[in-house]
């Protein structure tokens, strides 16, 4: 996906229609939100990878979902924030734990992975 503003978007559709035969509608919204909370706080807060991108990914397992997506970096780890209930944003990772059965950064020389996992049913 380009480290653009508009990533998000693409990388909900493209998820959509690649998962949409193998995955049921109420896990396929949860897997859509997720994806795209993740790359818009990528594209957000991070760096683009060399080569002006962000990488996004998934393996679906017999019973769950791991989605991976992976940016150049940024300076602080992400996490989950704070937020008031005027605030207009700063909630991405709060939606991510909330759908997700377990989420977790990782970290290596290229820059960084946050990835979601999420159970599903056949």
């Amino acid at each position: 996906m380009p480290h653009h503003a508009q990533a998000a978007g693409l990388a909900r559709r493209r998820v959509a229609v690649e998962l949409s035969p193998r995955l049921g509608a109420e896990t396929l919204a949860d897997v859509t939100a997720i994806v795209s909370e993740l790359v818009g706080n990528a594209v957000l807060h991070a760096r683009p990878l060399p080569d002006g991108g962000v990488r996004v990914a998934w393996q679906v397992g017999p019973n769950s979902i791991e989605l991976r997506v992976t940016d150049g970096g940024a300076i602080e780890l992400p996490h989950v924030r704070r937020v008031g209930p005027d605030s207009l944003n700063g909630r991405g990772l709060s939606i991510v734990a909330a759908l997700s059965d377990r989420w977790g950064v990782i970290r290596d020389g290229l820059g960084q992975c946050v990835w979601a996992e999420l159970r599903h049913a056949n």
